[in-house]
């Protein structure tokens, strides 16, 4: 058995060894218990958990892919076998394979969402086909809602946004009246709409799920989410220590849901030229956001503050205001909140901030952030159509800046 194929459990074990460290001083490193640390070296607890990988990874002093085992080189162009997970999504019928006891289908789809964070796109076409067979003859809604989430995302990454939303629909129509499902499947439709210049509709759907899932009547601290100024509104309930936090973790993860959807919301109103709107939309997610600490992100929104502060950087190039998107781009990837992000989501940002730069002519900053995007998760780069459009367009420029000749050429451009 190779490295490769040995369960991350063992190569946290090894590199353990490695590191010459015990389980407890492993534990007290990662302030967590020597029992979890064996159960996980054991494999009797999954680490599906991007947060945690990477969390051992910087404790063990090494790269996430190493403890993952994806440590090949990232293939320039699109991976082969969308057609699978278009077959996949026009099946009608309920797949007759029996079906996987939840527990296991729980881990499968954990560890689709952690290849997809890990931005392992040519694994995780593979893995679709077959994960969506299996949730859709389960009788688990939030994981079939989950599964679809995950195939839409993916297909807008590989330029195939129409086959997105229909994938994003189809989580939407499972949800049914699950109110959090249903608003974490209008993230995935507010991706796909944007991701065919249909920001109007993006923002529509965004804020109709908002607002249904916020209510204007809700108040998080001082800040009003969810309907339009001037509602009336209700101070959020406090704990006993009289603090404004939620009461219960699910109602956190309601707001990180609702959170995200203004973001998305903000930035299709920038895709619009709402500036205003958008400022206006930020700052109600920024007010989401201050109020949301330790949440556990079931839904996968990595949202919080550093979303928030990201998507005030993309406005702002979008309204052509290049110095103070670079200004606060520069300043927020010196964060360590930054660091903590899925190699996807800094990934798609640097490939979104780089499109943005070049529509205000900055080629420069362009230049820099496909290369930064390259650095963090190459599949950004090398497998997205928007992102090989980007490349085209900087490496024209004579002389092509810095590292983006470079590119081109892996990427399989001419310039």
């Amino acid at each position: 058995m190779t490295s490769d194929d040995l369960p991350i459990g063992r190569r946290v074990a090894r590199w353990r060894v490695r590191r010459s460290m015990t389980q407890q001083m492993l534990a007290d490193r990662l302030r967590r218990s020597k029992s979890w640390v064996d159960k996980v070296e054991r494999g009797v607890r999954a680490l599906d958990r991007y947060s945690v990988i990477q969390e051992l990874a910087h404790v063990l002093r090494v790269d996430p892919e190493v403890l993952l085992g994806q440590q090949s080189s990232t293939p320039a162009g699109p991976p082969d076998g969308v057609d699978d997970i278009r077959a996949a999504l026009a099946r009608y019928d309920v797949p007759q394979a029996p079906p996987q006891p939840t527990v296991e289908l729980t881990r499968q789809v954990g560890y689709a969402w952690l290849t997809y964070q890990h931005a392992h796109y040519g694994q995780l076409v593979r893995l679709l086909p077959g994960l969506l067979a299996t949730a859709q003859a389960a009788q688990s809604p939030e994981l079939l809602v989950q599964a679809y989430r995950i195939a839409s995302s993916l297909l807008v990454k590989l330029g195939e946004a129409d086959l997105a939303w229909l994938a994003a629909d189809r989580a939407l129509s499972t949800a049914a009246d699950n109110p959090i499902l249903a608003a974490a499947a209008a993230i995935s439709i507010a991706q796909a709409l944007r991701a065919t210049n249909r920001d109007r509709l993006a923002l529509a759907a965004t804020l109709t799920a908002a607002n249904r899932l916020l209510p204007p009547s809700t108040r998080l601290g001082d800040h009003e989410v969810g309907g339009s100024c001037g509602d009336q509104t209700a101070r959020q309930p406090h704990d006993q220590r009289g603090k404004g936090v939620p009461a219960r973790q699910g109602a956190v993860g309601e707001w990180a849901v609702g959170g995200t959807l203004l973001v998305q919301a903000a930035l299709a109103a920038a895709g619009c030229g709402e500036h205003r709107r958008a400022g206006e939309l930020t700052d109600r997610a920024a007010g989401v956001a201050a109020n949301l600490r330790g949440y556990d992100d079931t839904h996968r929104t990595s949202f919080g503050p550093i979303a928030v502060d990201l998507a005030r950087v993309l406005s702002a190039a979008q309204r052509g205001d290049a110095d103070e998107a670079l200004h606060r781009h520069s300043t927020v990837i010196r964060r360590e909140a930054w660091r903590r992000l899925p190699a996807e989501y800094r990934g798609a940002y640097l490939v979104d901030v780089a499109r943005a730069y070049l529509q205000v002519g900055d080629l420069r900053a362009a230049a820099r952030a496909l290369v930064d995007a390259d650095s963090v998760a190459p599949a950004e780069v090398r497998c997205r159509p928007l992102a090989r459009t980007v490349i085209a367009d900087v490496a024209r420029a004579q002389p092509a800046p810095a590292g983006v000749a470079r590119l081109a050429t892996v990427v399989g451009l001419t310039h």
